[in-house]
């Protein structure tokens, strides 16, 4: 069986202080060129992936074994992955694609939210899991106990992407040096009711109308509005080693921001100019002595896909005769 995942960009957290008796609350968007990874039974568990991959695969397996019975016996294989701690949702997209893999193998029909409880997702945003489920623009309810609820899940236009850059610098913060900020209330609540009021009277209307200059002025200003909520833990609205590269998006793109912890930012553009900007910035960073990572954020209106072995080798042998 084989599974091929989206990535996402993590577009913000509303209300960190709980002020409603709801956590966080997430936007995100799914983008293509997430995991593929290979699953199949076997006598014993053999992990053909690297760095923290390994560890990410064996865990979601004994969560699974433990909480279904499913058993260890598996080879996983991946084939293509997401770079880890840049703020494309790597963990989630990972743990994800090997549970829904054991699920179908043991005939298991489990709701997605069910899924990512056992596996230990959606503790702070349900952002990652949404945009495994069903790809496209996603907006949760907020933590309270459970997994936040799917609140809105929007196609986004297949005219517009994200310039994404990725600066070879510290990597984001992971789950470990994450919690002891995450455990208890942190924020501003007028900040929360700023973002509430963009979101709902901003972005989410632009994204309808397919407005992508009201879209990204809108994406700008909530992000540096979230960015205030996180300020103290990363030295202000955004990383100080991602600011040269904000400020020429800034400039550049309809809207910008940093996804997660980062050091991942990205700007809105039209997927038509992608060439002509990507040329830009690669100048840009050259002058400016910066390493960094430039790529086509291309939305994707779909979840994870699940194709057997067999099916993907008679596609395949389809398109060779074509």
């Amino acid at each position: 069986m084989i599974i091929r995942t989206p990535k996402r960009l993590h577009l913000g957290l509303i209300d960190p202080t709980g002020s409603l008796g709801r956590r966080f609350g997430s936007i995100g968007v799914a983008l293509e060129g997430g995991y593929e990874i290979k699953v199949l039974p076997t006598d014993k568990l053999e992990v053909k992936a690297e760095g923290e991959d390994v560890e990410t695969i064996k865990k979601a397996i004994e969560r699974m074994n433990s909480a279904f019975g499913t058993g260890t016996g598996y080879l996983v294989e991946v084939r293509k992955g997401i770079p880890r701690h840049v703020g494309l949702g790597s963990t989630t997209q990972l743990s994800l694609a090997v549970g829904v893999a054991i699920a179908k193998l043991n005939n298991l029909s489990v709701p997605i939210e069910k899924l990512a409880q056992v596996l230990g997702r959606g503790k702070n945003s349900g952002a990652g899991i949404y945009s495994f489920a069903y790809g496209g623009f996603v907006l949760d309810g907020g933590v309270k106990e459970r997994i936040p609820p799917l609140i809105l899940r929007e196609d986004f236009p297949k005219e517009w992407a994200f310039l994404v850059v990725i600066p070879e610098t510290k990597p984001g913060l992971d789950e470990k040096e994450e919690k002891p900020i995450m455990e208890g209330p942190f924020g501003d609540v007028g900040v929360a009711m700023e973002i509430s009021h963009r979101l709902l009277l901003g972005l989410l209307p632009a994204l309808k109308e397919r407005n992508v200059k009201a879209f990204g002025e809108n994406l700008s200003a909530i992000q540096k509005l979230v960015g205030r909520h996180f300020s103290e833990f990363q030295g202000g609205e955004f990383r100080e080693d991602v600011g040269l590269i904000l400020d020429w998006l800034e400039k550049k793109t309809y809207g910008t921001g940093q996804s997660s912890w980062g050091p991942a930012v990205y700007g809105l553009i039209l997927k038509a100019k992608f060439q002509r900007l990507s040329a830009e910035i690669t100048d840009y960073l050259r002058e400016h002595g910066i390493k960094a990572r430039v790529e086509l954020g291309l939305p994707r209106n779909r979840g994870a896909e699940i194709v057997s072995e067999n099916a993907f080798l008679e596609r395949l042998i389809r398109e060779v005769a074509r």
